[in-house]
């Protein structure tokens, strides 16, 4: 019985130091307050604890490119407001990971950098054609002489 209470206290004192430490980031680190999708937009548009507001394509993040705006749109914010949950896709993200521009796991990031790089745009076959009316690239100083 006394090994009981003692366990007890014991799980009491680091709970209360758990809500302690979990209250003192609250104050310094933003939180996520509300969210929504905004489907004009194509945007997650997540309102912070500090009145700033951020968002970012849908697509971008892991679990969300490709569904419903009704999927979308069900978004939540979890209850420490360190996250945003879609109950329907099974997709949470970490909002200081999404203001860092972490979308998802390194090979869901190393996917969509893959995927940017490969993408063509006017401007980009316009630069290619012209770099290519320059020649060849220029030889190492050795070759020169």
């Amino acid at each position: 019985m006394v090994k009981k209470i003692a366990a007890t206290e014991v799980l009491e004192e680091k709970l209360a130091n758990a809500r302690a430490n979990s209250d003192a980031i609250a104050t310094s680190e933003p939180r996520a307050t509300r969210a929504f999708y905004d489907p004009y937009l194509g945007m997650i548009i997540v309102f912070l604890s500090n009145k700033c507001m951020f968002g970012f394509p849908s697509d971008v993040g892991q679990g969300l490119a490709g569904a419903s705006v009704k999927d979308l749109a069900e978004v939540e914010v979890t209850p420490s407001g360190e996250g945003l949950h879609w109950k329907t896709l099974d997709v949470d993200l970490s909002i200081p990971a999404l203001m860092n521009g972490i979308f998802g796991t390194k090979k869901w990031m190393a996917e969509l950098a893959r995927k940017d790089g490969s993408s063509t745009s006017a401007a980009k076959s316009e630069a290619s054609r012209l770099n290519g009316t320059k020649g060849d690239r220029p030889g190492k100083e050795s070759e020169r002489r």
